[in-house]
């Protein structure tokens, strides 16, 4: 079986090809950019056939260079969600996909592509249907634009796909791999970092109506997100739009607490409290920033429905089995 995975040394991408190698594939051509090289590390441990480089593949792709590929999990986008500028991510996140798509017809390849959540925006309802779509930037639009044109090719559930086409609404996923994503990388991941340096953790205060850290919202593991699109991959008729989240919407502050407590067992010191931790300075709430005001989604919860009526039923981890997992694998607590 040869695949294709953009994004390949990416936070998502790598993973998938992880998860592809645990499978023994390893004829994957891995699609990227390494402009920032740090990303090579992604990469540095898993088995793939061939490295070829986003400049070149998409052309090449449509030419037939690969030979036979039976499926494209297409991870490869601008996924910074305060990139102002339009037009880099309309042809990063849009027309290249329109692009992967049409070479994706044309082979018989099947196409599972990453979405996202930030199509919903300023919903409160987060069911894959139009009426509930309202992104609050460019990168949640060029994924909206994307998933409104699969709509008009394969209608509106993809019913009309003669090859497999599945588009997965990726929601607030953390852990291993994501190390080079700089601000973009999860609150785990940066609240890892702000324990071993300072010996506390930050969160936003009151906004939108949430108490201090009490934003809520769909966090889903990466191994979780492995699973599900590995089951698409096993099940090729299944297509259309999926939300990818737990279905369960939880507060920063539970991450937070996770974090504090996975990492103060290390030490042997004792669990504490939300209460505790706050009143002890542990977890420090900062003001919102004014850069984020009306363009932050405060409560997400993926509605499951589509995935489990398509006959998924992975179990999804919760907040505090799946980040105490990601802190032992950041190397900051012991098992």
């Amino acid at each position: 079986m040869k695949i294709v995975v953009t994004g390949a040394a990416g936070f998502i991408g790598s993973n998938i090809v992880k998860g592809l190698n645990a499978r023994g594939i390893n004829d994957i051509i891995a699609v990227d950019d390494l402009t920032h090289g740090d990303k090579f590390r992604n990469l540095a441990d898993l088995q793939i056939a061939d490295y070829v480089d986003a400049d070149d593949f998409y052309d090449l792709f449509a030419e037939g260079a690969f030979g036979q590929v039976q499926a494209v999990f297409h991870e490869g986008a601008c996924s910074d969600t305060m990139e102002l500028d339009g037009k880099y991510m309309m042809d990063n996140n849009y027309t290249l996909s329109c692009e992967l798509f049409q070479s994706c017809q044309e082979q018989g390849t099947r196409l599972l592509y990453a979405s996202s959540a930030a199509t919903y925006g300023g919903s409160d309802t987060f069911r894959e249907s139009p009426e509930f779509e309202k992104p609050l930037n460019v990168y949640g639009y060029s994924k909206l634009l994307f998933d409104q044109r699969m709509r008009r090719e394969l209608g509106a559930k993809f019913e009309n796909a003669a090859t497999q086409v599945a588009g997965f609404r990726y929601f607030n996923v953390y852990g291993p791999r994501e190390q080079h994503k700089g601000r973009m990388a999860s609150v785990a991941f940066h609240q890892f970092n702000q324990f071993q340096a300072e010996g506390k953790v930050k969160l936003f205060g009151e906004y939108g109506g949430y108490g201090a850290g009490g934003q809520m919202r769909d966090f889903v593991f990466i191994d979780d997100v492995v699973a599900v699109n590995l089951w698409f991959l096993d099940h090729p008729q299944a297509s259309g739009i999926f939300n990818l989240g737990t279905g369960r919407a939880q507060p920063f502050n539970d991450v937070a607490i996770a974090v504090v407590n996975t990492l103060r067992k290390s030490q042997n010191d004792a669990p504490l409290s939300l209460d505790e931790a706050a009143r002890g300075g542990l977890i420090d709430y900062i003001d919102f920033p004014p850069a984020l005001v009306g363009k932050y989604q405060s409560y997400t919860q993926a509605d499951l429905g589509a995935l489990r009526a398509a006959g998924c039923d992975h179990a999804f981890a919760d907040v505090k089995t799946g980040v105490t997992a990601y802190m032992h694998w950041l190397g900051g607590a012991r098992s």
